[in-house]
């Protein structure tokens, strides 16, 4: 059976065209969905591969439809297969219940490695290269040593009756940084005194 499933990001735009073409691919039922493929939760699809029995097959009118990344459809096609459920996209002519349509997509899911092993790759290299320039990667310190210093003994200081003379919001509001930044650098000058 023929199980045929349409989404639109928004609800401007219109289903028809989609419900059109898998009514005219000869889809017993259509699920359909109104929202972004970047959320989780589709109803419609959730709808649709519950609904959908060993030797069925999902027909959308593109890819695009069922999933934004490649990764999450290669993901898809996994988990329709280990179901017994193919794949039919009608604009990239795929079909997955047929041994051309599976190689299809393990030479998808081969460049989709192959991609991410180049991205990886350039990535360290870069790393390596501004290492070797004496570059250091993450975030830059918000305070230099004296500033920190200052920040500290801000937080300790007491007053006459033996209380805070700063409070936290204090101290942050006058060095410009935040309070999980504060206590950092407060846990750094403890471990600095107990060592």
């Amino acid at each position: 059976m023929f199980i045929g499933y349409a989404r639109v990001s928004t609800d401007d735009q219109n289903l028809n065209l989609q419900k059109d073409a898998l009514e005219a691919a000869q889809c017993e039922k259509v699920f359909e969905d109104q929202l972004s493929g970047a959320k989780a939760e589709r109803p419609g699809l959730k709808e649709a591969l519950e609904y959908a029995r060993p030797g069925d097959t999902l027909v959308v009118w593109r890819l695009d439809r069922l999933s934004r990344s490649l990764k999450d459809l290669i993901e898809m096609v996994n988990h329709l297969d280990e179901q017994g459920i193919g794949l039919k996209s009608l604009q990239e002519a795929i079909d997955t219940s047929s041994s051309s349509g599976k190689l299809i997509f393990h030479i998808f899911g081969a460049l989709a490695e192959f991609e991410r092993n180049l991205i990886r790759e350039r990535t360290q290299a870069g790393l390596q290269a501004a290492r070797a320039r004496g570059k250091t990667g993450g975030r830059p310190t918000a305070l230099d040593a004296e500033k920190q210093k200052t920040a500290v003994q801000l937080y300790d200081e007491i007053d006459d009756q033996g209380n805070k003379k700063y409070g936290v919001g204090q101290i942050c509001d006058m060095m410009g940084i935040s309070k999980p930044t504060l206590y950092k650098y407060i846990e750094a000058a403890r471990k600095l005194t107990t060592t």
